[in-house]
């Protein structure tokens, strides 16, 4: 009782925690697990194993039974010159000639001794088969990533503007007290302490809208991943991790997709080559019928038939050298697609890199214009204080200060998303 007390408590606690820190690559995993398509996965093996157990079935003694009744307008005698003679009366002998009516009933069982490699080629286009069909939707589930990417640093966004939106918040109420005050003593007037709780409800206004936001932004989440995720969930704001910007190797799953393209185009090839080749294997026929193996016995018997047989299909050379010249274009093409992804690949790869470069360099100078917007606003306060700055210009100061911040929250934000994109582009 005890142990399961402890383990429920462990439960709760993890789950507590995991709650309070959800991280962009625990979105990333449950995403690609929640999504409907990943049951593709088991219907992908079963029908390559389906269809590998049928071909081996190749190898296995084949049964084949057959049945005729047959009447002819004629059928095979002896003529009468031809028979052998009663030596001691000179009479031919009766010769009786075949019905005209037969009747056979047949079983036999054949062996594949050799196929030519058949059978081996058409497994391995199989599974090349089912690779294809992988990647394609590895490929598919890859693009998931760059939805949750953008929804997770869209609501790290968010959170970031509902902290400077606090802070210019605390700020315009701190002056409004200020001048509430100056307005009790006959200093200020009443349009100046109106003019600041227009300020207050336009901040309010926002951070409902903010709310709002970041609410569907959840509902997004939480249907992509699966997880309940709630206005209480922190998200954990990843490291910016820089050395991304000297990683040169490319992990993109279409670069396996293209790999196995070609694969299957070379496993094709084989399969042509084989089908082509002779094939031989051994039989047995066991049959009842009338006529028999004796021609001329007119009663019903049984016989048996055994020896090998050997079958070759020659007029399939006369396609082979251009099926196999139709797919080496398709692996060809295969080769050219890839080329072209990994330019286009390349040129938004040297994109990002810049524009990471670029927030980078911002970032530098927001903190700068930060202080200078607060020494700004700080001498404002004092001149507004003397009655040689108006409420309307402390107004602007104390925004012009928050529009700061909250530039250099979206530039901190820009620059791990682009970071993320980067790795999402070549797939690190």
């Amino acid at each position: 009782m005890k142990k399961l007390i402890l383990n429920s408590l462990l439960l709760f606690l993890s789950i507590g925690t995991f709650a309070q820190n959800l991280t962009i690559e625990t979105c990333q995993e449950k995403a690609k697990a929640n999504y409907p398509l990943v049951k593709q996965y088991g219907l992908i093996e079963q029908t390559a194993r389906y269809n590998i157990d049928n071909a081996n079935r190749g190898y296995l003694p084949q049964l084949t039974l057959s049945a005729k009744a047959t009447y002819q307008s004629d059928v095979t005698t002896i003529p009468a010159f031809l028979a052998p003679k009663n030596p001691l009366t000179g009479v031919a002998y009766p010769i009786t000639s075949m019905p005209k009516d037969q009747y056979q009933a047949v079983l036999e069982a054949s062996q594949l001794i050799w196929d030519g490699g058949l059978i081996t080629a058409q497994n391995k286009i199989t599974k090349a088969g089912a690779e294809v069909e992988k990647q394609k939707l590895e490929v598919d589930l890859y693009a998931l990533k760059d939805r949750v990417n953008q929804l997770f640093f869209g609501m790290l966004l968010l959170d970031e503007q509902l902290k400077q939106t606090d802070i210019l918040k605390n700020d315009l109420q701190t002056n409004y007290n200020r001048v509430a005050s100056l307005v009790s003593n006959g200093v200020a007037s009443q349009p100046d302490l109106d003019a600041i709780k227009v300020e207050l409800i336009n901040v309010d206004q926002r951070v409902s809208d903010i709310n709002n936001t970041r609410k569907t932004y959840t509902i997004m989440l939480s249907a992509l991943t699966g997880l309940e995720i709630t206005d209480k969930t922190e998200l954990r704001k990843p490291e910016t991790d820089l050395s991304i910007l000297n990683e040169t190797a490319n992990h993109r799953p279409e670069l396996n997709l293209f790999d196995a393209q070609a694969k299957f185009y070379d496993n094709q090839k084989s399969l042509v080559t084989a089908g082509n080749l002779p094939k031989v294997g051994a039989f047995v026929q066991g049959g009842y019928g009338l006529p028999a193996l004796n021609m001329f016995d007119p009663s019903f018997a049984g016989f048996y038939i055994a020896g090998l047989r050997l079958s070759w299909n020659i007029s399939g050379f006369y396609t082979q050298k251009d099926n196999l010249s139709k797919l080496e274009v398709s692996k060809k093409t295969v080769g050219i697609q890839r080329e072209t992804f990994l330019f286009n690949n390349n040129l938004i790869t040297k994109q990002q890199r810049n524009e990471v470069e670029k927030i980078q360099s911002n970032l530098k100078s927001d903190d700068e214009i930060i202080g200078l917007r607060q020494n700004i606003k700080k001498s404002t306060q004092s001149k507004q204080i003397n009655g040689t700055s108006s409420v309307s210009d402390l107004i602007r100061d104390v925004n012009a200060e928050n529009q700061a911040r909250q530039l250099k929250s979206l530039h901190e934000i820009q620059l791990l998303m682009n970071v993320y994109q980067l790795k999402n582009n070549i797939n690190n």
